[in-house]
């Protein structure tokens, strides 16, 4: 089978990942595509490479990436019409709109600013001329959009005959009220409550858990700064009760704080005191590997759910996981012995000081997260599992649908 998977990237990344690159920008395709799955931000090619392994083809694409985008476009003879003087102007308020929406610490003023900045980017027509071209290049059986909230559903609608399957994987908040996600054959969420979200709306849904990337272990060294404990995550208006725990822990704690939304915080915030920076794909790991414990906190939409990457990047690195108690965490780490859960901020601090004084205790759970993480949660295992779920949701015959193609 042929996979097609869509992501997007935050651009503060793509900005550091040319950074780091300064001159890949002017490389062909291939070359920019090896600089991105190379950072191993997000989930790199975690989905691609492990169903390449399983047999099938699979190709990334990360939409957003302008500069990507358009060199493939080139490579490809796909015709990609320059902006129009108006155009170039509603560019340039876009971007000033960005500016405002990222540096404001209101969180009422940026629900204004969403509908000009989702309005301006209909204006840059590249986008979905670029993304057409390529789903009609590579026709996949199975279209995965890891972007609902970054891609219409009414382009993907006209995108279906092009495709067997049409799939969407999401884990956040969803995307503006009105859209229409009758589109999509099927939608694949880590969340338990977002799985039964779209079954209410009459969208076939199944739980799909994420996972960690085995490469990632080769790439990590013993080396660097040791950190008593750490966190590696985003600080934004979609994390309330993480930023109230973490005001409440570096006021107790000597922890260090990594991630993106700290502009966001008021200029007092203890947070900022312990703020070290962004911390993107490998550096994010290595930030994980080199910290006695490192803390996880849950989005506010994950209820009472445990779901996010950070169970396994943290346990995958190696490090003690102390991540906030949820009903279904049993099923993937036994709480105590692979990964250690708190309820309230003050017993996460109990737990953070009790940890530092027992490094025995501390070093066999880390130990047992780790392995109950490359037993059982590696995103090769996953893919077994995404093609299991596809299975049961494709109608042709078994012996057609999964023989891969040469």
């Amino acid at each position: 089978m042929i996979f097609l998977i869509l992501s997007t990237d935050y651009p503060e990344f793509l900005r550091w990942l040319y950074a780091q690159h300064p001159k890949v920008e002017k490389q062909p395709y291939e070359e920019q595509m090896r600089a991105r799955v190379e950072s191993l931000f997000g989930v790199a090619d975690f989905y691609s490479s492990n169903l390449c392994k399983l047999g099938h083809e699979a190709w990334d694409i990360y939409t957003n990436n302008e500069v990507m985008q358009k060199v493939w476009a080139r490579e490809h003879g796909t015709r990609v019409e320059a902006p129009t003087p108006g155009q170039q102007h509603v560019g340039t308020v876009l971007q000033r709109a960005r500016r405002i929406a990222a540096k404001t610490p209101l969180r009422y003023l940026k629900p204004l600013f969403r509908p000009v900045l989702r309005s301006l980017d209909g204006q840059q027509t590249w986008f979905y001329d670029i993304l057409a071209a390529q789903i009609k290049h590579y026709k996949p059986d199975v279209l995965l959009n890891q972007a609902m909230g970054g891609i219409s559903s009414r382009f993907l609608r006209e995108m279906k005959p092009y495709v067997q399957l049409l799939v969407g994987q999401i884990a956040s908040p969803l995307p503006k009220k009105d859209e229409d996600f009758t589109c999509y054959d099927l939608v694949i969420s880590s969340l338990p409550n977002l799985v039964e979200h779209f079954r209410r709306m009459g969208v076939q849904a199944e739980l799909h858990r994420l996972g960690f990337g085995r490469q990632v272990l080769s790439r990590l060294r013993n080396e660097g700064e040791e950190c008593s404990i750490s966190f590696v995550g985003s600080l934004s208006g979609h994390h309330e009760a993480r930023v109230r725990l973490l005001e409440y822990l570096c006021s107790r704690l000597d922890m260090k704080v990594w991630g993106p939304g700290v502009e966001g915080l008021p200029e007092n915030s203890l947070i900022r005191r312990r703020y070290k920076g962004k911390a993107w794909g490998i550096e994010m790991y290595q930030i994980l590997h080199n910290s006695k414990m490192t803390l996880n906190h849950h989005i506010d939409i994950a209820e009472s759910y445990a779901n996010n990457c950070r169970l396994y990047e943290a346990t995958g690195a190696g490090t003690l996981l102390i991540t906030d108690w949820k009903e279904n965490l049993h099923e993937m780490f036994e709480p105590d012995r692979e990964v250690v859960a708190y309820r309230t901020p003050e017993e996460c601090a109990e737990l953070v000081q009790y940890y530092l004084e027992h490094d025995n205790e501390r070093e066999a759970i880390a130990r047992a997260g780790q392995q109950r993480t490359l037993r059982e949660h590696t995103y090769y295992q996953r893919m077994q599992e995404l093609m299991d779920i596809l299975e049961r949701h494709l109608s042709t015959p078994k012996a057609v649908r999964f023989s891969a193609r040469s």
